[in-house]
Protein backbone atom coordinates (compact mmCIF):
# COMPACT_ATOMS: atom_id res chain seq x y z
CA UNK A 1 0.00 0.00 0.00
CA UNK A 2 1.51 3.62 -0.82
CA UNK A 3 1.98 5.90 2.34
CA UNK A 4 -0.22 8.83 2.88
CA UNK A 5 2.44 11.24 1.04
CA UNK A 6 2.68 9.35 -2.07
CA UNK A 7 -1.30 8.90 -1.96
CA UNK A 8 -1.80 12.57 -1.65
CA UNK A 9 0.84 13.33 -4.33
CA UNK A 10 -1.08 11.37 -6.47
CA UNK A 11 -4.82 12.61 -5.72
CA UNK A 12 -2.99 15.97 -6.75
CA UNK A 13 -1.74 14.93 -10.07
CA UNK A 14 -5.11 13.15 -10.90
CA UNK A 15 -7.21 16.12 -10.05
CA UNK A 16 -4.60 18.65 -11.55
CA UNK A 17 -5.40 16.21 -15.13
CA UNK A 18 -8.67 16.82 -14.79
CA UNK A 19 -9.08 20.12 -13.84
CA UNK A 20 -8.93 21.29 -17.67
CA UNK A 21 -11.94 21.59 -19.47
CA UNK A 22 -12.83 19.63 -22.45
CA UNK A 23 -11.53 20.94 -25.45
CA UNK A 24 -13.92 20.49 -28.51
CA UNK A 25 -12.34 18.96 -32.03
CA UNK A 26 -12.44 20.82 -35.21
CA UNK A 27 -13.92 17.57 -37.10
CA UNK A 28 -15.49 14.64 -35.72
CA UNK A 29 -16.28 11.48 -38.41
CA UNK A 30 -17.59 8.67 -37.86
CA UNK A 31 -15.69 4.93 -38.92
CA UNK A 32 -18.69 3.08 -37.84
CA UNK A 33 -22.16 2.87 -36.41
CA UNK A 34 -22.09 2.78 -33.34
CA UNK A 35 -22.28 5.61 -31.45
CA UNK A 36 -18.56 4.99 -29.80
CA UNK A 37 -16.77 4.72 -33.52
CA UNK A 38 -15.93 7.89 -33.82
CA UNK A 39 -12.10 10.15 -34.45
CA UNK A 40 -12.49 13.67 -33.18
CA UNK A 41 -9.56 15.63 -35.12
CA UNK A 42 -7.93 18.37 -34.35
CA UNK A 43 -5.79 20.60 -36.76
CA UNK A 44 -2.16 22.02 -36.13
CA UNK A 45 -2.77 25.24 -34.24
CA UNK A 46 0.05 26.73 -36.51
CA UNK A 47 0.08 27.68 -39.96
CA UNK A 48 1.85 25.29 -41.59
CA UNK A 49 3.98 25.68 -44.46
CA UNK A 50 4.03 21.92 -45.08
CA UNK A 51 1.88 18.54 -44.17
CA UNK A 52 2.71 18.02 -40.70
CA UNK A 53 2.86 14.52 -38.56
CA UNK A 54 -0.45 13.05 -37.49
CA UNK A 55 -0.45 12.19 -33.89
CA UNK A 56 -3.05 9.19 -32.80
CA UNK A 57 -4.09 9.11 -29.30
CA UNK A 58 -5.92 6.32 -27.79
CA UNK A 59 -7.55 7.87 -24.15
CA UNK A 60 -6.91 5.61 -21.26
CA UNK A 61 -9.50 4.82 -18.45
CA UNK A 62 -9.07 1.10 -17.84
CA UNK A 63 -11.52 0.28 -20.82
CA UNK A 64 -14.30 1.11 -18.69
CA UNK A 65 -17.63 3.09 -20.06
CA UNK A 66 -17.07 5.84 -17.61
CA UNK A 67 -13.89 6.96 -18.78
CA UNK A 68 -14.32 8.37 -22.21
CA UNK A 69 -12.33 10.46 -24.84
CA UNK A 70 -13.49 13.74 -23.11
CA UNK A 71 -10.45 13.60 -20.24
CA UNK A 72 -7.70 13.55 -23.08
CA UNK A 73 -9.04 16.29 -25.17
CA UNK A 74 -6.49 19.00 -23.41
CA UNK A 75 -3.73 16.85 -24.11
CA UNK A 76 -5.20 16.31 -27.68
CA UNK A 77 -5.08 20.40 -28.12
CA UNK A 78 -2.01 20.32 -26.04
CA UNK A 79 -0.18 18.46 -29.53
CA UNK A 80 -2.05 20.47 -31.62
CA UNK A 81 -0.70 23.60 -30.34
CA UNK A 82 3.07 21.56 -30.78
CA UNK A 83 2.26 21.77 -34.41
CA UNK A 84 0.95 18.32 -34.49
CA UNK A 85 -2.29 16.96 -36.79
CA UNK A 86 -4.09 15.09 -33.94
CA UNK A 87 -6.72 11.94 -34.29
CA UNK A 88 -8.31 11.06 -30.80
CA UNK A 89 -10.27 7.63 -31.44
CA UNK A 90 -13.09 6.54 -29.18
CA UNK A 91 -14.14 3.06 -28.83
CA UNK A 92 -16.54 0.29 -27.16
CA UNK A 93 -15.25 0.34 -23.50
CA UNK A 94 -16.68 -1.72 -20.12
CA UNK A 95 -20.68 -1.47 -19.76
CA UNK A 96 -22.60 -0.99 -16.52
CA UNK A 97 -23.06 -4.93 -14.98
CA UNK A 98 -20.54 -6.20 -12.92
CA UNK A 99 -18.95 -9.93 -13.64
CA UNK A 100 -20.59 -12.35 -11.24
CA UNK A 101 -17.62 -13.90 -8.89
CA UNK A 102 -14.83 -11.66 -9.93
CA UNK A 103 -12.50 -8.25 -8.24
CA UNK A 104 -14.69 -6.03 -10.79
CA UNK A 105 -12.26 -2.95 -9.55
CA UNK A 106 -12.92 -0.36 -6.79
CA UNK A 107 -11.45 -1.75 -4.01
CA UNK A 108 -12.12 1.91 -1.78
CA UNK A 109 -14.11 0.71 1.53
CA UNK A 110 -17.78 1.01 0.61
CA UNK A 111 -17.74 1.97 -3.16
CA UNK A 112 -19.95 0.39 -5.46
CA UNK A 113 -18.84 -1.89 -7.59
CA UNK A 114 -16.91 -0.67 -10.70
CA UNK A 115 -18.51 -2.06 -13.98
CA UNK A 116 -16.10 -4.53 -16.16
CA UNK A 117 -13.42 -3.56 -18.31
CA UNK A 118 -13.61 -3.29 -21.95
CA UNK A 119 -15.52 -5.37 -24.85
CA UNK A 120 -14.58 -8.65 -25.85
CA UNK A 121 -14.11 -8.64 -28.81
CA UNK A 122 -15.68 -4.99 -29.89
CA UNK A 123 -12.75 -2.69 -28.09
CA UNK A 124 -10.40 -4.70 -30.62
CA UNK A 125 -12.58 -4.66 -33.26
CA UNK A 126 -13.25 -0.74 -32.72
CA UNK A 127 -9.69 -0.08 -33.06
CA UNK A 128 -8.62 -2.36 -35.30
CA UNK A 129 -11.10 -0.64 -37.66
CA UNK A 130 -10.44 2.67 -36.44
CA UNK A 131 -6.80 2.63 -37.40
CA UNK A 132 -7.68 0.77 -40.48
CA UNK A 133 -10.39 3.67 -41.76
CA UNK A 134 -7.82 6.76 -40.55
CA UNK A 135 -5.81 7.10 -44.18
CA UNK A 136 -9.15 7.78 -45.89
CA UNK A 137 -10.91 10.57 -43.26
CA UNK A 138 -7.57 11.96 -42.47
CA UNK A 139 -7.50 13.21 -46.11
CA UNK A 140 -10.85 14.19 -45.28
CA UNK A 141 -10.65 15.95 -42.48
CA UNK A 142 -7.10 17.02 -41.90
CA UNK A 143 -5.27 18.05 -45.21
CA UNK A 144 -2.61 19.22 -43.29
CA UNK A 145 -1.56 15.73 -41.80
CA UNK A 146 0.74 13.57 -43.47
CA UNK A 147 -0.60 10.16 -42.82
CA UNK A 148 3.03 9.15 -44.05
CA UNK A 149 4.40 10.46 -41.04
CA UNK A 150 2.06 8.69 -38.55
CA UNK A 151 2.72 8.50 -34.27
CA UNK A 152 0.90 6.35 -32.49
CA UNK A 153 0.08 7.05 -28.35
CA UNK A 154 -2.05 5.83 -25.39
CA UNK A 155 -2.39 6.55 -22.57
CA UNK A 156 -2.45 3.19 -19.82
CA UNK A 157 -5.25 1.08 -20.97
CA UNK A 158 -4.75 3.33 -23.97
CA UNK A 159 -1.14 2.48 -23.97
CA UNK A 160 -2.21 -1.31 -24.38
CA UNK A 161 -4.13 -0.62 -27.48
CA UNK A 162 -1.51 1.69 -28.96
CA UNK A 163 0.94 -1.19 -28.96
CA UNK A 164 -1.50 -3.95 -30.04
CA UNK A 165 -2.70 -2.04 -32.92
CA UNK A 166 1.31 -1.33 -34.24
CA UNK A 167 1.40 -5.61 -33.94
CA UNK A 168 -1.55 -6.33 -35.79
CA UNK A 169 0.98 -7.84 -38.01
CA UNK A 170 2.33 -10.37 -35.73
CA UNK A 171 -1.06 -11.83 -33.98
CA UNK A 172 -1.60 -15.12 -34.30
CA UNK A 173 -2.39 -16.68 -37.72
CA UNK A 174 -6.28 -17.29 -36.96
CA UNK A 175 -6.61 -13.80 -35.18
CA UNK A 176 -9.38 -11.78 -36.82
CA UNK A 177 -7.25 -8.67 -36.76
CA UNK A 178 -4.14 -9.84 -38.26
CA UNK A 179 -2.96 -7.39 -40.85
CA UNK A 180 -0.89 -8.88 -43.67
CA UNK A 181 1.97 -5.78 -43.14
CA UNK A 182 3.19 -3.63 -40.43
CA UNK A 183 1.42 -0.32 -40.14
CA UNK A 184 2.83 2.48 -41.74
CA UNK A 185 3.90 4.08 -38.75
CA UNK A 186 6.56 6.25 -37.62
CA UNK A 187 6.58 5.01 -34.34
CA UNK A 188 4.74 4.32 -31.00
CA UNK A 189 4.90 6.37 -28.02
CA UNK A 190 2.83 4.25 -25.46
CA UNK A 191 2.34 6.26 -21.78
CA UNK A 192 2.17 3.86 -18.86
CA UNK A 193 0.84 1.14 -20.60
CA UNK A 194 -0.66 -1.78 -19.46
CA UNK A 195 1.73 -3.89 -21.38
CA UNK A 196 2.05 -7.08 -19.83
CA UNK A 197 -1.24 -8.59 -18.85
CA UNK A 198 0.47 -11.27 -16.50
CA UNK A 199 2.64 -8.80 -14.28
CA UNK A 200 -0.51 -6.39 -14.34
CA UNK A 201 -2.62 -9.12 -13.13
CA UNK A 202 0.01 -10.14 -10.46
CA UNK A 203 -0.33 -6.34 -9.00
CA UNK A 204 -4.36 -5.89 -9.60
CA UNK A 205 -3.57 -2.76 -11.95
CA UNK A 206 -7.27 -1.06 -11.78
CA UNK A 207 -8.64 -3.96 -10.33
CA UNK A 208 -8.37 -7.07 -12.61
CA UNK A 209 -8.97 -4.96 -15.73
CA UNK A 210 -7.01 -7.22 -18.36
CA UNK A 211 -8.54 -10.13 -16.56
CA UNK A 212 -12.21 -8.51 -17.26
CA UNK A 213 -10.93 -7.10 -20.69
CA UNK A 214 -10.77 -10.66 -22.05
CA UNK A 215 -13.78 -12.19 -20.40
CA UNK A 216 -12.56 -13.96 -17.19
CA UNK A 217 -10.52 -16.59 -15.57
CA UNK A 218 -12.30 -18.85 -18.02
CA UNK A 219 -11.10 -17.46 -21.17
CA UNK A 220 -7.77 -15.02 -20.34
CA UNK A 221 -5.37 -18.15 -21.45
CA UNK A 222 -7.07 -18.22 -24.59
CA UNK A 223 -7.55 -14.75 -25.42
CA UNK A 224 -4.32 -13.72 -24.16
CA UNK A 225 -2.42 -14.19 -27.33
CA UNK A 226 -4.12 -12.09 -29.16
CA UNK A 227 -4.45 -9.44 -27.26
CA UNK A 228 -1.44 -8.92 -24.55
CA UNK A 229 1.44 -6.90 -26.23
CA UNK A 230 4.29 -8.24 -24.55
CA UNK A 231 3.41 -11.57 -26.27
CA UNK A 232 3.34 -9.82 -29.92
CA UNK A 233 6.90 -9.34 -29.93
CA UNK A 234 9.15 -7.64 -31.92
CA UNK A 235 7.18 -5.88 -33.79
CA UNK A 236 9.79 -4.01 -35.98
CA UNK A 237 7.75 -0.39 -35.38
CA UNK A 238 10.21 1.54 -33.13
CA UNK A 239 8.75 1.87 -29.94
CA UNK A 240 9.27 4.31 -26.86
CA UNK A 241 7.23 3.69 -23.46
CA UNK A 242 7.32 6.89 -21.30
CA UNK A 243 6.13 6.08 -17.50
CA UNK A 244 6.40 7.68 -14.17
CA UNK A 245 8.35 5.92 -11.57
CA UNK A 246 6.08 6.91 -8.90
CA UNK A 247 3.22 5.57 -10.58
CA UNK A 248 0.52 3.99 -8.34
CA UNK A 249 -1.86 2.89 -10.87
CA UNK A 250 0.12 1.12 -13.64
CA UNK A 251 3.51 0.67 -12.03
CA UNK A 252 6.94 1.23 -13.54
CA UNK A 253 7.44 -3.01 -13.45
CA UNK A 254 4.73 -3.32 -16.11
CA UNK A 255 6.67 -1.37 -18.73
CA UNK A 256 9.96 -2.77 -17.58
CA UNK A 257 8.54 -6.12 -18.22
CA UNK A 258 7.97 -5.11 -21.48
CA UNK A 259 11.20 -3.57 -22.27
CA UNK A 260 13.09 -6.89 -21.17
CA UNK A 261 10.49 -9.40 -23.05
CA UNK A 262 11.38 -6.41 -26.09
CA UNK A 263 15.15 -7.10 -25.45
CA UNK A 264 14.62 -10.57 -25.31
CA UNK A 265 13.22 -10.93 -28.60
CA UNK A 266 15.80 -9.25 -30.27
CA UNK A 267 13.91 -5.17 -30.42
CA UNK A 268 14.95 -2.38 -28.62
CA UNK A 269 12.18 -0.36 -26.88
CA UNK A 270 13.24 2.88 -25.58
CA UNK A 271 12.31 2.98 -21.98
CA UNK A 272 11.83 6.72 -20.26
CA UNK A 273 11.38 6.55 -16.91
CA UNK A 274 10.50 9.96 -14.97
CA UNK A 275 11.23 10.53 -11.18
CA UNK A 276 8.66 11.87 -9.16
CA UNK A 277 5.55 11.24 -11.71
CA UNK A 278 2.83 9.78 -11.42
CA UNK A 279 0.17 8.46 -13.68
CA UNK A 280 -1.55 11.02 -14.81
CA UNK A 281 0.93 13.81 -15.59
CA UNK A 282 2.03 12.30 -18.80
CA UNK A 283 -0.91 13.73 -20.15
CA UNK A 284 -1.71 16.94 -18.32
CA UNK A 285 -0.88 20.30 -20.44
CA UNK A 286 -0.07 21.54 -16.74
CA UNK A 287 2.88 19.02 -16.02
CA UNK A 288 6.20 18.89 -16.79
CA UNK A 289 6.23 15.30 -17.58
CA UNK A 290 3.46 16.11 -20.94
CA UNK A 291 6.15 17.85 -22.62
CA UNK A 292 8.28 15.14 -22.62
CA UNK A 293 5.61 12.97 -23.75
CA UNK A 294 5.67 16.12 -26.68
CA UNK A 295 9.35 15.53 -27.02
CA UNK A 296 9.25 11.95 -27.77
CA UNK A 297 6.30 12.15 -30.15
CA UNK A 298 8.24 14.24 -31.80
CA UNK A 299 12.24 12.50 -32.13
CA UNK A 300 9.97 9.79 -33.96
CA UNK A 301 7.67 11.63 -36.02
CA UNK A 302 9.92 14.81 -37.43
Amino acid sequence: MPDDAAAARAAAEEESAFSHSPVDPDVTSTYGTHPDQVIDFYAPRTAPDAPVPLVVVLHGGAWRARYDRRHITPFADFLARRGFAVANVEYRRGGESVIPGQNNGDQRTGAAATPPAGRWPDTFDDVAAALDALPALVHEALPQADPGRTVLTGHSAGGHLALWAAARHVLPADSPWRTGGPAPLRGVVALAPIADFEVAEKLDVCGNASLQLLGGHDTFAERRPHADPVLLLPTGIATTLVQGRTDLVVPHTVAESYADAAAKAGEVVGLTLLEDVGHFPLIDPAADACAVVAEEIAQLAW
